[in-house]
């Protein structure tokens, strides 16, 4: 039967209806269906806003292979790169490209589709988010399937993005046949599923690549939903209409995963909240006082039910330049006396507007209010604009948020350069503060080759950061994920929900 809006609906109602009697909803789980939380804006990985999207991520790598595989704990494994390193004094890198591997449409992948890939990200007029980072290798070259590049600029992370934010392999024949806009319309990639139906802001129909050269998923069809508000996944899953979803409020995850399979461990993904540097924002007084006014343990107690963990920069316990001696405590009497030597009070307060989306992360609005609420007993007046994520993209990169944005930051790779230095240097197009005395003090740090004082280096600037209240980190998140009683979720520490990794329970 075609997959379309109505049957999606009608699917919805009649699951919702057997639910209801006590009927089983389905004997067996032959079409696996997922709620997802975000919709899908672009199918080429490498480019664009939602290239870097944490959360989408799940959904390309479904399709497409990355040059290196992260599993499930973070750590590399080899991919389509089945080893890989430096020369001797760092001056080229080298990667050696797996045999016997083929696209969806049966033609085979090669070092020169990798070097091609890696050549493209590099080139500044294919709008690749993270090109300041790709374009530190050039002259990519192949013999055999060996390929190699000359360190322009060196970085200690290059690898690490190999399984991060835009690290994907593109069939180079076929992208220059179809161009730009035909791949938009028949994407193919080399991943454990094949692209069979697509419905803009309805949903994914995923079938499995018999030639895919991992294991087999499990599950030979997958629909994937895109359902953003919360409540709707929640309905979803309890009535049968979809076998697995996530991002749902904590106390429907607790009540749910008594007749349901629940899982929920913390993910590489913050909650923050970005300041830019206009307006009040400009006065260091209003920053700090915006802080220590914030119960942050609290928040996450009472609204997330204990799912979260408390975090004062932006790094997790899991990252490599964690210090827990950066710390902002949460003072309201501060708060008010910072306040007051700028002139503001409870009877004279601060205005700006912070901005937030609703039901894309668990509780996102929910905290902002209490947030908010927090702020007026200080003297802190918030306007809340509620928006959805890809408009926070879009203003992101334009340099165009709102004094204060709620976001959550993903680092599945658990490296500062991509927490602390995108989100807070300057010249990143992911970040909105733009001072000269925190740009200066980033900048050495993306080349030095000292791996101890690197790691010091980005802890004193997180110090720093803190010291000034440039950015207000809030909780590490935890994931909820809920699925039927047939289907099994391995979790990925990055957030990425992945139905390759979905077994039958």
């Amino acid at each position: 039967m075609e997959l379309t809006r109505r049957t999606l609906l009608q699917g919805a109602a009649a699951g919702a209806f057997l639910a209801a009697s006590g009927l089983p909803v389905r004997a067996a789980i032959d079409e696996l269906v997922i709620a997802y939380n975000v919709n899908l804006p672009s199918w080429d990985p490498t480019v664009g806003p939602s290239a870097v999207n944490p959360t989408i991520q799940g959904l390309y790598q479904s399709v497409f292979d990355q040059f290196i595989l992260q599993q499930p704990d973070l750590k590399p494994a080899p991919g389509l790169l089945t080893d890989w390193g430096w020369n001797e004094d760092k001056t080229q890198v080298w990667m050696m490209v797996r045999e016997g591997v083929t696209w969806h449409d049966g033609s085979p992948l090669t070092a020169e589709d990798v070097a091609w890939s890696l050549a493209r990200a590099a080139n500044p007029d294919t709008g690749n988010p993270i090109n300041f980072i790709w374009s530190t290798l050039t002259n990519h070259r192949t013999e055999g399937n060996i390929v190699t590049a000359d360190v322009k600029q060196f970085d200690p992370t290059i690898f690490k993005w190999m399984y991060f934010l835009t690290g994907y392999v593109l069939p180079k024949a076929y992208f220059e046949k179809v161009g730009a806009a035909g791949f938009e319309a028949a994407p193919i990639g080399s991943g454990p599923y094949m692209v069979e139906k697509f419905e803009r802001n309805a949903f994914v129909r995923l079938k499995a690549y018999p030639g895919y050269w991992g294991a087999k998923p499990e599950f030979e069809t997958v629909t994937v939903k895109f359902v953003t508000d919360a409540a709707a996944r929640v309905a979803e899953v309890e009535s049968g209409s979809s076998h697995v979803t996530l991002e749902v409020p904590y106390e429907e995850y607790d009540r749910l995963k008594a007749k349901l399979n629940g899982v929920a461990a913390p993910v590489s993904d913050i909650g923050m909240i970005f300041l830019n540097d206009i307006d009040v924002m400009k006065d260091p007084n209003v920053r700090k006082a915006a802080a220590h006014a914030i119960d942050k343990q609290t928040i996450i107690d009472r609204l997330l039910s204990g799912y979260g963990v408390r975090i004062d920069t932006l790094q997790t316990p899991q990252y490599d330049a964690f210090d827990p001696s950066i710390t902002v405590e949460y003072s309201p009497e501060k708060a008010i006396e910072l306040l007051a030597a700028s002139g503001y009070s409870k009877d004279k307060p601060v205005r700006f507007k912070i901005q937030t989306t609703k039901g894309f992360k668990p509780k996102d609005y929910e905290v902002i209010q209490a947030i908010v609420g927090l702020w007026r007993r200080v003297g802190i007046e918030a306007e809340i604009e509620v928006y959805e994520i890809a408009k926070h993209f879009e203003l992101r990169a334009a340099d165009a948020l709102a004094p204060a944005a709620f976001y959550n930051w993903g680092n599945s790779v658990g490296d500062p350069t991509t927490s602390t230095g995108f989100a807070m240097f300057g010249p990143s197009p992911h970040s909105v503060w733009d001072g000269e005395d925190l740009t200066g003090m980033i900048a050495p740090l993306w080349g030095e080759q000292d791996e101890a004082k690197r790691i010091l280096g980005w802890q004193a600037v997180d110090r720093y950061i803190a010291d000034n209240a440039l950015v207000i980190p809030l909780l590490q998140y935890v994931q909820p994920i809920l699925s039927a009683q047939g289907v099994t979720v391995t979790p990925h520490a990055s957030g990425a929900l992945l139905p390759h990794l979905m077994k039958r329970a």
